[in-house]
């Protein structure tokens, strides 16, 4: 490691000397000599969370049990201990426990420790908390965003790190939905990077970012990396998160089957790295493995009587970037979309949340190809788009109201407006779109609108150049808060710092 980069690690914070000292500096990557006692090296996360619980999330040094203790009490006072896996090499040292039968709308305690096989020694405990789901008409309040370490914008000790993370933890979200690239897998760093006014950029690297990741140890490496940063340690350790994968915890622009023409990969069939991400993606985020039949990241969640979240993969079932754009196309494939729109129709909440990590009439393009929904071609719906008409249609026809989009990718923050009236078909329900990005990467934008579903940009802050780092101001995050007892929504369209820089309330239709 150079001089730099250890000099680097020590100023974030976000691993102390003693780690630096004992090898730690690079987890993930490989194990550490064994110790006396095990350490918990990237923290604690929860995420999926329920009514009644929700995963827990740790990694371990070496070969040890995972233990939880539970309480309603910060002081652990009658705690109950819970036996969780093994964590072993085989899952990259990562384990996942699922709480249950805790109450309804709850300030949950939790306590992990890593045990030796032996039962001799234990590792340090880490805490955290979280809030269970209510089921009445409590009100909530949750942020999303996307878009982590992009671009070469890594973990720049200088400014404090990935301080929007920060910036999240004090508007005390219930849950916080991740939107997808949540890492950047096809994105190598650089020590330093000089800005355009001259500013110098300053990155901690580890090996797992100096190169495109392949391997599944070097997956597991762009999950390793993030968790290096203490604000966003502090954040996964008291905010339940609700996780989507995009295209760059793979590659850019991925779709399956793709074969690669880049020579930076020595692995070219997509299918092979993607299958290696999922995993490294699976071990890596507070994600619930019992839904994840064959990697599947799709799936819902209620949040009291007022929010049902759906979250959705528009990675793993579309067809290709490269498709003839004028025939019927996928982006959910039959399955996830006949999945959405029954569980819509069947939501009993006054809100749908419907997280989709590509926006809906933003035109995002690959090449000669097209990597979003919308194609870029006026009038009726077409290749994927058709999909999007399908779902949309459906859900006017079973009379489903009150869904809203969220979304990032694109890297600006955004509100669009959907309206039968100003579009090329009229069989369905006007709706909201909001985009906010990039939580920590190169800021862009904006990108055209498709006409055929009738978008309006309402609200749109982009930077003046494309890759703006974060230095620049065009780092965002989004807010919706229900209020608990009218249940209207209200968005906050946020900067890095917390800032709201655009809102809006919605009422709900009866």
């Amino acid at each position: 490691m150079t001089e730099l980069n250890r000099r680097n690690l020590l100023r974030a914070g976000g691993i102390g000397a003693g780690a630096v000292a004992a090898g730690l500096v690079l987890p993930g990557v490989a194990y550490a000599t064994p110790k006396a006692r095990p350490v918990l090296t990237h923290g604690v996360q929860t995420g999926d969370v329920t009514t009644d619980g929700a995963i827990v999330w740790t990694r371990a040094d070496r070969a040890s049990r995972m233990l939880v203790e539970v309480s309603r009490d910060p002081s652990f006072r009658n705690a109950r201990q819970l036996c969780g896996p093994v964590l072993t090499p085989d899952t990259d040292g990562t384990g996942h426990l699922r709480l249950t039968g805790l109450p309804a709308g709850t300030e949950v305690h939790y306590r992990v420790r890593a045990e030796d096989l032996d039962g001799r020694n234990a590792s340090a405990p880490l805490v955290g908390s979280f809030r269970t789901a209510p089921v009445g008409r409590a009100g909530v309040r949750f942020t999303w965003s996307g878009d982590v370490a992009g671009q070469g914008w890594g973990i720049n000790p200088d400014i404090g790190g990935m301080t929007a993370y920060s910036a999240m933890l004090a508007r005390r979200p219930d849950f916080f939905i991740h939107s997808g690239d949540t890492v950047y897998s096809d994105g190598p760093m650089q020590e330093s990077v000089t800005l355009p006014d001259g500013r110098v950029w300053r990155n901690i690297v580890t090996p797992a970012k100096s190169k495109v990741a392949e391997s599944l140890t070097e997956y597991r490496g762009q999950f390793a990396y993030n968790l290096l940063d203490e604000n966003v340690k502090a954040f996964a350790a008291q905010v339940p998160s609700y996780v989507q994968w995009d295209d760059h915890e793979v590659l850019n622009n991925w779709y399956p089957g793709e074969i690669l023409d880049l020579p930076q990969y020595t692995e070219k069939r997509v299918d092979v790295l993607a299958a290696r991400a999922s995993q490294a993606f699976h071990e890596w985020q507070p994600i619930d493995k019992r839904i994840a039949e064959d990697g599947r990241v799709y799936r819902s969640f209620s949040y009291g009587k007022h929010v049902e979240v759906f979250l959705l993969d528009m990675r793993t079932y579309k067809d290709a970037n490269t498709a003839d754009q004028t025939k019927p196309g996928h982006i959910l494939g039959d399955k996830q979309a006949r999945w959405l729109v029954d569980g819509l129709a069947r939501s009993r909440a006054t809100w749908k949340i419907v997280a989709n990590d590509l926006p809906l009439g933003l035109v995002v393009p690959d090449g000669g190809g097209i990597e979003g929904v919308a194609n870029n071609l006026p009038g009726a719906p077409a290749g994927r788009e058709s999909e999007l008409a399908w779902v949309l249609r459906s859900l006017a026809r079973r009379n489903v109201r009150n869904v809203v989009w969220l979304t990032a990718d694109v890297h600006y923050t955004a509100a669009h407006h959907y309206s039968p009236e100003r579009a090329a078909v009229g069989d369905f329900d006007p709706f909201w779109e909001f985009v906010s990005g990039p939580l920590h990467a190169g800021a862009f934008g904006p990108n055209a609108l498709d006409s055929t579903f009738g978008p309006e940009a309402v609200f749109v802050h982009a930077p003046p150049a494309a890759n703006t780092s974060p230095m620049g101001g065009y780092q965002h995050f989004g807010e919706v808060e229900v209020d608990g007892r009218s249940g209207a929504l209200t968005v906050n369209l946020r900067d890095g710092k917390g800032t709201s820089l655009w809102s809006k309330i919605l009422q709900p239709s009866r």
